[in-house]
Protein backbone atom coordinates (compact mmCIF):
# COMPACT_ATOMS: atom_id res chain seq x y z
CA UNK A 1 0.00 0.00 0.00
CA UNK A 2 1.12 3.53 -0.89
CA UNK A 3 0.86 6.54 1.18
CA UNK A 4 -1.64 7.53 -1.60
CA UNK A 5 -3.76 4.41 -0.73
CA UNK A 6 -3.98 4.96 3.17
CA UNK A 7 -7.28 6.43 4.63
CA UNK A 8 -7.46 9.75 6.21
CA UNK A 9 -9.49 7.96 8.84
CA UNK A 10 -8.99 6.39 12.14
CA UNK A 11 -10.88 5.39 15.51
CA UNK A 12 -10.32 8.55 17.94
CA UNK A 13 -11.13 7.57 21.40
CA UNK A 14 -11.93 10.95 23.77
CA UNK A 15 -13.49 11.92 26.66
CA UNK A 16 -17.02 11.80 24.94
CA UNK A 17 -16.76 8.01 24.18
CA UNK A 18 -15.25 6.99 20.56
CA UNK A 19 -15.42 8.53 17.44
CA UNK A 20 -14.45 8.45 14.25
CA UNK A 21 -12.27 10.83 12.78
CA UNK A 22 -12.26 11.37 9.15
CA UNK A 23 -10.56 14.79 7.62
CA UNK A 24 -11.05 16.64 4.33
CA UNK A 25 -8.62 18.02 2.38
CA UNK A 26 -9.75 21.77 0.63
CA UNK A 27 -7.67 21.78 -2.37
CA UNK A 28 -8.74 26.02 -3.20
CA UNK A 29 -8.07 27.25 0.25
CA UNK A 30 -5.08 24.01 1.29
CA UNK A 31 -7.32 23.56 4.67
CA UNK A 32 -7.92 20.28 6.40
CA UNK A 33 -11.83 19.76 8.13
CA UNK A 34 -12.24 17.34 10.26
CA UNK A 35 -15.48 15.28 10.37
CA UNK A 36 -16.17 13.29 13.97
CA UNK A 37 -19.21 10.60 13.73
CA UNK A 38 -20.46 7.74 15.88
CA UNK A 39 -22.49 4.94 14.32
CA UNK A 40 -24.61 4.26 10.83
CA UNK A 41 -25.13 7.75 9.25
CA UNK A 42 -27.80 5.89 6.94
CA UNK A 43 -30.79 6.70 8.88
CA UNK A 44 -33.56 5.94 8.97
CA UNK A 45 -33.72 9.32 11.32
CA UNK A 46 -32.49 12.69 10.75
CA UNK A 47 -28.71 12.45 12.10
CA UNK A 48 -27.82 14.75 14.78
CA UNK A 49 -25.35 17.08 13.27
CA UNK A 50 -23.13 20.08 14.59
CA UNK A 51 -21.31 22.19 11.99
CA UNK A 52 -18.73 23.99 14.19
CA UNK A 53 -16.58 26.63 13.13
CA UNK A 54 -13.11 26.66 14.45
CA UNK A 55 -12.44 28.84 17.21
CA UNK A 56 -8.85 28.57 18.91
CA UNK A 57 -9.62 30.90 21.75
CA UNK A 58 -12.88 29.58 22.97
CA UNK A 59 -12.26 25.99 21.64
CA UNK A 60 -8.66 25.30 22.92
CA UNK A 61 -7.48 28.21 25.42
CA UNK A 62 -11.19 28.41 27.18
CA UNK A 63 -11.90 31.93 26.11
CA UNK A 64 -15.35 33.13 27.76
CA UNK A 65 -15.94 36.11 24.94
CA UNK A 66 -18.04 33.46 23.58
CA UNK A 67 -20.16 30.64 23.72
CA UNK A 68 -18.07 28.15 20.91
CA UNK A 69 -15.73 25.97 23.58
CA UNK A 70 -19.31 25.10 25.66
CA UNK A 71 -21.21 24.39 22.17
CA UNK A 72 -18.51 22.37 20.99
CA UNK A 73 -18.49 20.18 24.39
CA UNK A 74 -22.48 20.14 24.66
CA UNK A 75 -22.99 19.04 21.23
CA UNK A 76 -20.17 16.22 21.21
CA UNK A 77 -21.75 15.00 24.47
CA UNK A 78 -24.99 15.14 22.67
CA UNK A 79 -23.98 13.15 19.74
CA UNK A 80 -22.03 10.22 21.90
CA UNK A 81 -25.40 10.36 24.47
CA UNK A 82 -27.14 9.58 21.06
CA UNK A 83 -25.24 6.84 20.13
CA UNK A 84 -25.08 8.53 16.05
CA UNK A 85 -24.09 11.22 14.89
CA UNK A 86 -21.99 13.76 13.73
CA UNK A 87 -19.63 16.93 14.26
CA UNK A 88 -18.03 18.67 11.35
CA UNK A 89 -15.26 21.13 12.39
CA UNK A 90 -14.57 23.48 9.55
CA UNK A 91 -11.66 25.65 9.13
CA UNK A 92 -12.83 28.88 9.68
CA UNK A 93 -11.92 30.89 12.14
CA UNK A 94 -13.25 34.26 13.36
CA UNK A 95 -16.48 34.25 11.59
CA UNK A 96 -14.32 33.06 8.39
CA UNK A 97 -11.96 36.15 8.66
CA UNK A 98 -9.16 34.41 9.98
CA UNK A 99 -7.02 34.52 13.54
CA UNK A 100 -5.67 37.81 13.15
CA UNK A 101 -8.72 39.82 11.99
CA UNK A 102 -10.32 38.51 14.96
CA UNK A 103 -8.11 39.63 17.38
CA UNK A 104 -7.69 43.07 15.72
CA UNK A 105 -12.22 42.86 16.23
CA UNK A 106 -11.33 41.69 19.79
CA UNK A 107 -9.47 44.79 20.25
CA UNK A 108 -12.37 46.87 18.83
CA UNK A 109 -14.53 45.44 21.19
CA UNK A 110 -12.46 46.32 23.85
CA UNK A 111 -12.72 49.40 22.80
CA UNK A 112 -16.61 49.49 22.73
CA UNK A 113 -17.40 48.51 19.26
CA UNK A 114 -20.31 44.92 19.31
CA UNK A 115 -19.12 42.49 17.17
CA UNK A 116 -21.10 42.86 14.14
CA UNK A 117 -19.42 46.32 13.92
CA UNK A 118 -16.23 45.60 14.80
CA UNK A 119 -15.38 43.61 11.62
CA UNK A 120 -17.08 46.32 9.42
CA UNK A 121 -14.86 48.78 10.98
CA UNK A 122 -12.30 46.10 9.70
CA UNK A 123 -13.36 46.46 6.33
CA UNK A 124 -14.64 42.43 6.71
CA UNK A 125 -18.01 41.24 6.22
CA UNK A 126 -19.90 40.67 9.63
CA UNK A 127 -20.14 37.03 8.74
CA UNK A 128 -17.89 35.51 6.05
CA UNK A 129 -17.97 32.04 6.46
CA UNK A 130 -19.97 29.71 4.08
CA UNK A 131 -21.15 25.94 4.83
CA UNK A 132 -20.37 24.57 0.84
CA UNK A 133 -17.94 22.15 2.57
CA UNK A 134 -19.88 20.79 5.17
CA UNK A 135 -22.35 19.69 2.67
CA UNK A 136 -19.26 18.20 0.34
CA UNK A 137 -18.79 16.23 3.78
CA UNK A 138 -22.48 15.48 4.90
CA UNK A 139 -22.79 13.81 1.11
CA UNK A 140 -19.39 11.95 1.37
CA UNK A 141 -20.34 10.41 4.67
CA UNK A 142 -23.65 9.59 2.85
CA UNK A 143 -25.92 11.78 4.99
CA UNK A 144 -29.06 12.48 3.26
CA UNK A 145 -30.96 13.96 6.40
CA UNK A 146 -29.82 15.91 9.82
CA UNK A 147 -31.23 17.56 12.70
CA UNK A 148 -28.88 20.78 13.50
CA UNK A 149 -27.55 21.52 16.55
CA UNK A 150 -27.51 25.46 16.26
CA UNK A 151 -28.97 28.44 17.36
CA UNK A 152 -28.68 30.16 13.89
CA UNK A 153 -31.27 29.72 10.79
CA UNK A 154 -28.96 31.54 8.26
CA UNK A 155 -26.79 28.19 8.83
CA UNK A 156 -30.23 26.21 8.21
CA UNK A 157 -30.87 27.98 5.10
CA UNK A 158 -27.37 28.04 3.98
CA UNK A 159 -27.25 24.05 4.25
CA UNK A 160 -30.31 23.56 2.27
CA UNK A 161 -29.15 26.11 -0.30
CA UNK A 162 -26.01 23.93 -0.92
CA UNK A 163 -28.98 20.36 -0.92
CA UNK A 164 -28.83 19.59 2.46
CA UNK A 165 -32.04 18.30 3.90
CA UNK A 166 -32.83 19.44 7.41
CA UNK A 167 -35.41 18.23 8.89
CA UNK A 168 -34.85 19.90 12.10
CA UNK A 169 -33.28 22.48 13.86
CA UNK A 170 -32.52 22.14 17.73
CA UNK A 171 -31.46 24.62 19.63
CA UNK A 172 -27.73 24.24 21.49
CA UNK A 173 -27.88 27.34 24.52
CA UNK A 174 -24.96 26.54 26.57
CA UNK A 175 -22.16 28.81 27.89
CA UNK A 176 -23.75 31.83 28.85
CA UNK A 177 -21.28 34.30 31.08
CA UNK A 178 -21.27 37.45 31.98
CA UNK A 179 -18.20 38.11 29.53
CA UNK A 180 -19.92 37.20 26.72
CA UNK A 181 -24.16 38.41 27.16
CA UNK A 182 -23.26 41.55 25.43
CA UNK A 183 -21.83 39.23 22.08
CA UNK A 184 -24.56 36.68 22.10
CA UNK A 185 -27.29 39.48 22.40
CA UNK A 186 -25.54 41.27 19.38
CA UNK A 187 -26.05 37.59 17.43
CA UNK A 188 -29.70 38.11 18.70
CA UNK A 189 -30.49 41.50 17.72
CA UNK A 190 -28.54 42.03 14.69
CA UNK A 191 -27.62 38.64 13.10
CA UNK A 192 -31.08 36.78 13.93
CA UNK A 193 -29.76 33.53 15.82
CA UNK A 194 -32.17 32.42 18.44
CA UNK A 195 -31.11 32.16 21.75
CA UNK A 196 -33.44 32.01 24.97
CA UNK A 197 -31.06 33.53 27.85
CA UNK A 198 -33.64 32.43 30.39
CA UNK A 199 -33.14 28.37 29.42
CA UNK A 200 -29.77 28.73 30.89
Amino acid sequence: MNLNEIPSTARLPTKYGEFNIRVFHEKETGLDHVALYIGDMSGPDPVLMRVHSECLTGDAFGSLRCDCGPQLDAALQAISKRGWGVLLYLRQEGRGIGLHSKIQAYHLQDQGADTLDANLMLGLPGDARNYQMASIMLKALEIESVSILSNNPDKVQQLKKYGINVAKRVPLVVGIANENREYLQTKVDRMGHEIEFGDV
